[in-house]
């Protein structure tokens, strides 16, 4: 049973894939879900809000959160890309939904944040949420930047707030790093839900991942959030192992926790593969 504790929860960036999967889920959450995007969100469904807002646009992104209890960001670019679109929609965007937190009262803020913040650390460790900072490209660049200004928005105005480390949220896992990394949207569903519930939340990281036998990341630091996965990748194994081929133990990709961002976009690795 999930209990209601905020009248009006925004969140953002509901045109996008975890949006998405979150906005009939999150109703639970609130008497009011206001969803936020540039996308088509169409026609508001009975307890919901919609406002058009560009992360960019300060103004509007203001007028969005006025009035919201607390917020679920989901919002921004989520793959690796150019940094004009990384700098418009996950810098200067979570700069201003803090400012707009700050100025509008909000004291809880759900940031979806990235695994690929440590992305350059390798799939032979297990490391936890103090370990510092590898960002495998420009993606997880901007969401370490992210954390960092949500934990001065904590130290400096009190805005409380959970930092996701988002796995791979899909409906299943489909190759064998998911294995690790993947988060169902139920689970997501229930660690917001832990976010948004729990009596003191500070300043939290924590890994967004499901309850898989195999994973790189360790969540204990994050206990009193109380957040239990219930679904795990283990039931998919025998499927994506026969499905996809053998890895290349050799490959930056293979090596590295982040994946296939490790490629993405501006060569970044290529001296790895050169064993330089």
């Amino acid at each position: 049973m999930t209990i209601k504790v905020h009248h009006t929860l925004l969140l953002t960036g509901a045109a996008g894939g975890l949006g998405t999967a979150l906005r009939e889920r999150l109703k639970a959450n609130c008497d009011v879900l206001r969803l936020s995007g540039r996308g088509n969100l169409g026609t508001p469904r009975e307890g919901e809000e919609i406002v058009v807002a560009d992360l960019a646009d300060a103004e509007a992104l203001s007028h969005a959160v006025k009035g919201c209890d607390a917020i679920v960001h989901m919002g921004g670019m989520s793959t690796e890309g150019a940094f004009g679109p990384i700098l418009q929609g996950n810098i200067l965007g979570v700069y201003n939904l803090y400012e707009a937190a700050r100025i509008h009262g909000v004291k809880r803020v759900i940031f979806a944040s990235s695994n690929h913040v440590t992305g350059f650390y390798r799939q032979n460790e297990v490391i936890t949420p103090d370990h510092p900072a590898r960002p495998d490209g420009l993606y997880g660049v901007s969401k370490a930047f992210g954390e960092d200004l949500s934990r001065m928005y904590y130290d400096r105005y009190g805005v409380e707030t959970a930092c996701l480390r988002i796995g791979s949220s899909f409906a299943k896992p489909t190759d064998r790093r998911m294995l690790a990394s993947w988060l169902s949207y139920d689970d997501l569903h229930r660690m917001i839900t832990a976010c948004l519930t729990t009596p003191v939340l500070g300043h939290t990281i924590i890994y967004g991942v499901s309850d898989n036998a195999a994973s790189w990341w360790d969540n204990s630091s994050a206990r009193h959030v109380g957040y239990v996965p219930k679904d795990s990748a283990d039931g998919f194994r025998e499927a994506v192992y026969a499905s996809t081929p053998e890895p290349d133990l050799s490959d930056p990709v293979v090596q590295f926790q982040g994946g296939g961002t490790l490629m993405a976009g501006i060569a970044m690795t290529s001296h790895l593969k050169a064993g330089k």
